[in-house]
Parts: C-alpha cells; structure tokens; sequence
C-alpha cells in the first residue's frame, strides 16, 4: 500500500485547528518549528500547568485520513488541520503501532511514536458530536481513541504533502499504544 503524508500543519497559539502548510520543519527533540507544541518540555496547557518540566512526548500529532473517510460517513466534515494534527498520512495502521514504532517522513525526519492522542471536548467546537465520534468502547471495555497518535522527533527535516512514510517497528517495540 502506498504510505504517503496528506498534509501538513502548524499553528503558533494554542487551540484546536492548524493551518496547511506547504511545508513543516521538524526539529530533533523539539517538534514542529512555528507550533504552539514546539518544545523539550511539556506544551499542552494543563498538563503544562501542573508538570512543567515533564518531558514533551506530544512533538508532533499524526492522524491518518482514512479517519476523515469514515467520519464522513458519518455526516462530519473533517478536513486536515481541523482536529489539530501537524501531519495527515494516509496508508499508515496508525493506531495499531506499538510505542517506540519510527516513522521516516521524506528524505531526513524520523518521528518516534510515543502513544495516543486523548481527544478533547475541544472537538465538538468543530462540529457538535465529533468527539464522540472519534471514540470507540471495544468489546473487551477499553476504549478506542481514534483521533491518531503523538510523537517525538528524533531526527529533524523538512516534510511536505506527498512525501513518502516509511514505518520502522524496532524489536524492543512491543508495548500497546496508550494515550499521552
């Protein structure tokens, strides 16, 4: 199947919607340049308010567009950029990767899968019930977090629509993904 980046993102404030770009630069240890998560440490607003000196795994925000596809049906109108994420992909098992998973994005960046995105009521600001549609309780009780994964970057570069992914899933990358 063909792996491949939609799209990409970024917004200087906080909030959720990022705009497209042409282009993101991704910078080793920090994230997205030009984001409101750019960062060593912590950015999201509350977590931040209690740990400022935890460690930043929320870098970057990935969904896979294949989401957007099933919310349609749905009767949402999702385009990429609105739920928050830097980088649309589509062709990615996104939510079945295990943490430390690698994803080569373009020629030079290297993501590091770090766990779930929690969605947020934020989402219903966007349409009324989205959140809700991006949750799924699974036979087995756990609940299903739809709204893509977060990451670190490990190594920085450019990224840009139709640049190739190529996902590493090293050896010692057997835990479940959970959210961050």
């Amino acid at each position: 199947m063909d792996t491949r980046v939609i799209a990409v993102c970024s917004k200087p404030e906080n909030g959720v919607g990022k705009q497209v770009r042409d282009q993101v630069v991704l910078v080793a240890g920090y994230g997205v340049e030009g984001d409101a998560h750019f960062g060593a440490t912590v950015k999201h607003r509350s977590r931040a308010a209690k740990y400022p000196d935890m460690p930043n795994l929320r870098q970057v925000h990935l969904i896979h567009s294949e989401l957007f596809d099933e919310l349609k049906e749905q009767g949402f109108s999702v385009t990429p950029g609105a739920m928050g994420e830097n980088i649309t992909t589509r062709g990615v098992d996104l939510l079945n990767l295990k943490r430390g998973t690698r994803l080569y994005l373009g020629e030079e960046a290297v993501v590091e899968v770090t766990g779930l995105r929690n969605p947020c009521y934020q989402l219903d600001g966007i349409q009324d019930g989205l959140m809700k549609a991006t949750l799924e309780e699974l036979p087995d009780g756990r609940l299903l977090r739809k709204t893509g994964v977060m990451g670190i970057v490990l190594q920085g570069g450019t990224v840009k629509a139709g640049d190739a992914i190529r996902v590493e899933v090293p050896e010692e990358a057997v835990a479940e993904l959970e959210p961050v």
